[in-house]
């Protein structure tokens, strides 16, 4: 009896081990010896290519078969066409995905150019940020000094991809609620062609990530001709933020905002402000796939990607780069903040398309 209890355990073992085996033969071989292209839909040297070329060779650590990686930038329509060639034309097969700046704007405000919506792309995994305005010092009269300074500015010059893009809208709405004139200029490629209009003066403000300030935009800072004015955080709904230990050189917005106005922002402006602050700064970069993509080869990069944040040299060497640690947003939390659009309120639409409209000049 022991023995055919034996027998039997022993078959059954053999058994599960044959059903398991082809699907983990099919996730250790489907990437071996293929190439994975990564998306960026920005211009290269921009905070978005600099993270995902940051964070590509990680990545393929954790992809059994560890395939090439190639980061392939797509920019235009302040990268509404990257997304719109993953849903539309890219291959099925997980070959290809996209990891860069997301525009909720663009599905929030209803633009036409964006032929998809967020949440009918299988979602990979994200990853949060920190913005931050920074400008000319020149750009003040008699000398940028200290952040209470922007109030003494005119005619501030914003660089931007388009009316929607992350770093302009987040820049106009900054300076609009300080209330401090200004203008934008759209156009530009990608961050880095901003960052050289800058340096030229053609711009004197723009709005970043905190990890491409500290690096691409450090000689700019420590040389004098640049300064940082407010990083940006979300307020909850009693109006209460906390504060970032690892960011001491300028204040945030909220602190500037009630240093230059002596009172706490609000109002319509200021809610549309938060909720887009809100918006990009819980899932700044977000990774997704075709639709119809193969489920295993989804599997294998969801893990991929939450493996690689995870990874200790990854983190040792985003810290060493940026001062701070990415911020991994799972499946979960992705998924709340892409249904989160559906459920903006009429008055943040209203005031965000009028600041677009005022933003084009019309």
């Amino acid at each position: 009896m022991k023995s055919w209890i034996n027998g039997l355990l022993i078959a059954t073992t053999t058994l599960t081990s044959i059903a398991l085996r082809p699907a983990q033969v099919q996730a250790q071989e489907f990437y071996a010896g293929k190439t994975l292209t990564i998306i960026v839909g920005l211009a290269a040297g921009g905070s978005a290519d600099t993270l995902v070329r940051l964070f590509a060779p990680h990545l393929k650590k954790h992809i059994p078969g560890e395939p090439s990686i190639v980061v392939q930038n797509m920019p235009g329509a302040g990268g509404v066409l990257a997304f719109n060639y993953i849903y539309e034309k890219a291959p099925k097969d997980g070959s290809q995905i996209i990891l860069s700046l997301w525009d909720p704007l663009a599905q929030a405000l209803g633009n036409q150019g964006l032929r998809a919506r967020y949440d009918q792309f299988p979602y990979l995994g994200g990853i949060a940020d920190v913005r931050v305005n920074y400008m000319r010092v020149d750009a003040v009269p008699g000398g940028f000094k200290a952040p209470a300074d922007i109030m003494k500015a005119k005619d501030v010059i914003i660089g931007a991809y388009g009316t929607t893009d992350l770093s302009g809208i987040l820049a106009h709405l900054s300076l609009k609620t300080l209330g401090v004139q200004h203008k934008v200029v759209t156009g530009y490629r990608g961050g880095a062609d901003v960052f050289l209009a800058l340096q030229r003066g053609e711009v004197n403000f723009h709005n970043t990530s905190l990890a491409t300030y500290r690096t691409r935009s450090k000689s700019f800072i420590t040389s004098g001709e640049g300064t940082g004015l407010a990083y940006l955080l979300a307020s909850d709904e009693k109006g209460e933020y906390r504060r970032r230990p690892d960011v001491t050189d300028m204040p945030a917005f909220q602190d500037l905002y009630k240093e230059v106005h002596g009172k706490a922002p609000e109002g319509p402006l200021w809610n549309a402000f938060n909720w887009t602050v809100q918006q990009f700064g819980d899932l700044a970069y977000v990774g997704l796939a075709s639709p119809g993509a193969p489920e295993v080869t989804l599997k294998i990069l969801r893990k991929a990607i939450e493996d690689t944040m995870n990874d200790k040299e990854f983190i040792a060497e985003s810290v060493q780069r940026n001062g701070l640690p990415f911020d991994y947003v799972g499946m979960e939390e992705g998924a709340k903040i892409f249904k989160s659009l559906s459920g903006v309120s009429p008055e943040v639409v209203s005031t965000l398309r009028e600041s677009m409209e005022a933003m084009s000049g019309k």
